[in-house]
């Protein structure tokens, strides 16, 4: 588990540190997820550790947004004065997750259904 870790975080690394050389307007966790995405693609499956250590942090998921729940109560002030954008910008994004997950299975669907008809 510790390996799987420390993979994910060595590819958050790199992701920051393409962003930084190049000045991709991305965060560098995502271009780290997007290399993470792109091996496991290339290699055909997910290694068993990584696996286990990523069902680990979806399974607490819930705990990562402590922070981000105490930084809306720490800065009250500003999210009531722009609460309306706030909560556009909320709608919109997952309206556009909602859409491009839709795609996204769409795409896949034909894929794993060849593959359970060959197993």
């Amino acid at each position: 588990m510790i390996a799987s870790i420390a993979a994910l975080l060595v590819l958050q690394l790199i992701g920051t540190i393409i962003i930084r050389l190049t000045g991709i307007p991305l965060p560098g966790p995502v271009v780290g997820m997007l290399i993470l995405f792109a091996y496991l693609l290339w290699r055909g499956a997910t290694p068993h550790a990584l696996e286990g250590t990523t069902k680990a942090l979806l399974s607490n998921l819930a705990l990562l947004f402590v922070p981000a729940g105490v930084g809306i109560i720490t800065h009250l002030h500003g999210v009531a004065a722009h609460w309306i954008a706030l909560s556009v910008t909320l709608i919109a994004s997952a309206a556009i997750a909602i859409v491009v997950t839709g795609f996204t299975l769409h795409w896949l669907m034909p894929a794993a259904e060849k593959d359970h008809g060959s197993a």
